[in-house]
Formats: C-alpha cells, sequence, structure tokens
C-alpha cells in the first residue's frame, strides 16, 4: 500500500513538468510567430496598396499614351491604348469594394465610358478629330481624379 501512494506524487509531478514544458514551448512559438506575423500583414496591406496605385497609374498611361499617338498620327496604337484604357477603366469601376478608385471617383468617371465606341471608331478611320477628342478625356480623367 505504501508503494501505491509513493507512485501517484511521481506521476503527478511528471505530468505537471510535461504541462509546464508544453506551456513553455508555447509562449517561445508564439514569442517568434506574433512578430512575424504583424510584419507579413504590415507587407500585405502595403502590397495591396501597391497594386491599386499601379492599376491607376496603368490606366493613366493607356489614355496618356493614346493621346501622344494620335497627336503624332499613329492611329492604331492610339486605338489599343485607348482600348485598354476603357477596358481597366471598366473593369475597376465594376468592382464593388476593391476598386482602386474612390466611391465618387467611380461615380464620375462613368459618363467618360460613353464615348467610348465613337473614340475608337474615329480613331479607325484615322480622323485627326480623335487626337482633340483624347486629350479633352485626358483633361477630364486626370481632374476628376486630382479632386
Amino acid at each position: 500500500m505504501s508503494e501505491d501512494l509513493e507512485q501517484k506524487p511521481v506521476t503527478s509531478n511528471r505530468m505537471q513538468r510535461f504541462l509546464i514544458y508544453a506551456g513553455v514551448l508555447l509562449v517561445v512559438f508564439l514569442v517568434g510567430f506574433v512578430p512575424m506575423w504583424l510584419k507579413a500583414r504590415t507587407a500585405n496591406n502595403t502590397l495591396t496598396e501597391t497594386e491599386h496605385q499601379l492599376t491607376l497609374v496603368r490606366t493613366q498611361n493607356d489614355l496618356a499614351s493614346a493621346v501622344i499617338d494620335a497627336r503624332r498620327g499613329d492611329y492604331e496604337p492610339a486605338r489599343q491604348a485607348v482600348s485598354r484604357f476603357f477596358t481597366s477603366l471598366n473593369e475597376e469601376i465594376n468592382k464593388a469594394s476593391d476598386s482602386s478608385y474612390t466611391q465618387a471617383q467611380r461615380q464620375a468617371l462613368q459618363p467618360l465610358s460613353a464615348g467610348r465606341d465613337e473614340l475608337i471608331t474615329l480613331l479607325a478611320r484615322n480622323d485627326p478629330a480623335a487626337a482633340d477628342r483624347l486629350s479633352d478625356l485626358f483633361v477630364a480623367y486626370r481632374k476628376i481624379m486630382t479632386s
């Protein structure tokens, strides 16, 4: 009987030691994990913001390229660039919460899409009037983006 009493404290003592080691291991793991998780989260947020800015810059660059090409008389590259501009613009406008544009910008940019077909047709016909229309479109786009 005295042997049974002596074995219980040893088993209990081992279990307590195991739980202490497991707790210390968990704390050490969390001390390493939490800072890395915070750093990854910050990097992910920065990446998302950078991707939004890149989308805006590419869209504006397509429109600016179209204006320059049309002014130089290179209507086919201008037509392709303005087509990319309108495609990316419409994609961003149709996005709900993940858009690179604010709600006010999306509402202000929607009317710009109305002249898409007419502008592309002018460029396909090599009409010099397309250059002026593209310049006006570029000025309207920049005004919306800066306000």
